[in-house]
């Protein structure tokens, strides 16, 4: 069974396994104690803490561990924030940035704070120039920008922004869970943050790196451990296995990389030539080398998912059209691509040719299956002029309904006639103009809210 998700959980890898297994005999103690199994426990954490450091690219007094990436996120932030509460309460971010930024974000303005989140290309990237000059405004205490984009893998200019914001004397805190497994993070960033299971460690182990000279008032009651940042008895045995875990990974880094990053190079190619109407999303150059992103008109994201699970494919999706959430995935209205149909496969260490192969032969049928369930068009247009104008009532229908009722119609209209399709789907305000430029369509605009009109240009 093909497991097509490591952008949201890595399998286990072995040497997690083992490191895991061996720590849970050693290493139950606390660390902080004098007596035997205290400091052999001290030991284990000490080694795992430098081990860690080392992928990092820090100091070892400059890491802590963390319950979680989200932990060690939400820490971060608050922590930068409230050290730097007198130059100032603005917090700068990428609109693509990880919902632990955005829940950070919100509550932050829920205390009192701005927030100033900085636009995207349509492959997901920041203008370097653009956030450096956001983050350069006076009164701004922290910028936020994460390595790589967990939906669609695109790669940010982080090393040119840490420069700029360290010249500025704005800290930077990166989020690097996406990327940390396969390389440290270039540039003088200020703070930083993963999780462990995104490389193929354990759940339930985040890491914290906060550099010398940088402002850090850590929040909440104070405790003892982890230089006082992250409260609690660390889970020394999965610490353990985390640490080894990553220095494991970022052995076989460059090498699995190439690898699959051509078999990523395969499913980019292989999805544009086997499904009509689709959209590779995402930097096609400047990206993670394992994950690849794309949509597909007239397909509801929940029951494309549930076809290939069906045939043994575990991917997952930023489409609106899921039982979880009615909104398109944030990073897709940031870059305003389509959101219906969307599926991200991400691959794990390890992954099969064979399997990558077989995901290309089944994914066309079942695209297939689901466009014929809801009545899609099977051709763009077609049908006889009925007037200058229709008007499409999609109101209660969601995506990607909307989209097919558009296409259904466009034909019946003369060249430079229009469509009005009303729609209460927030997913048409991304997918109606998508489905223009796929189309060769004139997308004229929200006339007003839930009215979206379309001129027929061919």
């Amino acid at each position: 069974m093909p497991y097509f998700d490591a952008a949201s959980a890595a399998p286990l890898h072995p040497v997690a396994r083992q490191a895991l297994l061996a720590s849970l005999d050693e290493g139950w103690a606390d660390p902080a104690r004098l007596y035997r199994e205290g400091r052999r426990a001290r030991m284990l954490l000490d080694a795992a803490r430098e081990a860690a450091a080392e992928s990092v690219g820090c100091r070892p007094d400059e890491l802590v561990f963390t319950p979680s990436g989200t932990h060690a996120v939400h820490t971060g932030i608050a922590g930068a924030l409230a050290a730097r509460r007198r130059v100032g309460r603005r917090l700068v971010h990428s609109a693509v940035e990880h919902s632990s930024v955005l829940h950070s974000a919100d509550a932050h303005v829920a205390g009192g704070g701005s927030v100033a989140e900085v636009p995207v290309s349509s492959y997901g990237a920041v203008d370097a120039a653009d956030f450096v000059r956001e983050a350069a405004v006076e009164g701004t205490a922290l910028a936020c920008l994460q390595s790589a984009n967990h939906e669609v893998g695109t790669l940010q200019p982080v090393e040119e922004v840490a420069h700029a914001c360290r010249e500025a004397g704005v800290p930077l805190l990166v989020d690097a869970a996406q990327s940390l497994g396969w390389g440290p993070v270039a540039g003088p960033w200020s703070l930083l943050t993963a999780s462990a299971h995104k490389w193929g460690g354990p759940a339930g182990v985040g890491l914290l790196a906060v550099r010398k000279g940088v402002r850090f008032a850590a929040q909440g009651p104070a405790d003892e451990r982890e230089a006082g940042r992250s409260p609690g008895f660390v889970n020394l045995p999965a610490v353990v296995a985390a640490a080894a875990s990553l220095r494991a990974v970022r052995a076989e880094a460059d090498a699995e990389a190439a690898r699959l990053r051509a078999l990523v190079e395969r499913i980019r190619a292989g999805v544009r030539a086997g499904v009509p109407d689709v959209e590779v999303v995402g930097d096609p150059v400047r990206r993670l080398p394992h994950l690849v992103t794309f949509s597909c008109l007239y397909v509801d994201g929940e029951s494309l998912l549930h076809a290939l699970d069906a045939e043994g494919f575990s991917v997952s999706s930023g489409s609106s059209c899921t039982s979880s959430t009615l909104t398109p995935s944030h990073v897709l209205r940031a870059m305003g691509v389509l959101s219906e149909g969307n599926v991200r496969v991400s691959l794990p260490w390890g992954a099969a040719e064979e399997d990558v192969e077989r995901f290309l032969r089944v994914l066309p049928d079942a695209v297939a299956g689901v466009r014929g369930a809801l009545g899609a068009p099977t051709e763009a247009g077609g049908g006889v002029p009925a007037g200058d104008s229709l008007v499409v009532d999609a109101l209660g229908k969601r995506c990607p309904i909307p989209v097919i009722e558009l296409a259904k119609v466009i034909g019946d209209v003369p060249v430079g006639g229009t469509v009005t399709v009303l729609a209460d789907d927030t997913a048409a305000r991304l997918d109606i103009p998508a489905w223009c430029g796929m189309r060769g369509q004139e997308y004229v605009g929200e006339t007003e809210e839930g009215r979206y009109v379309v001129r027929r240009t061919q």
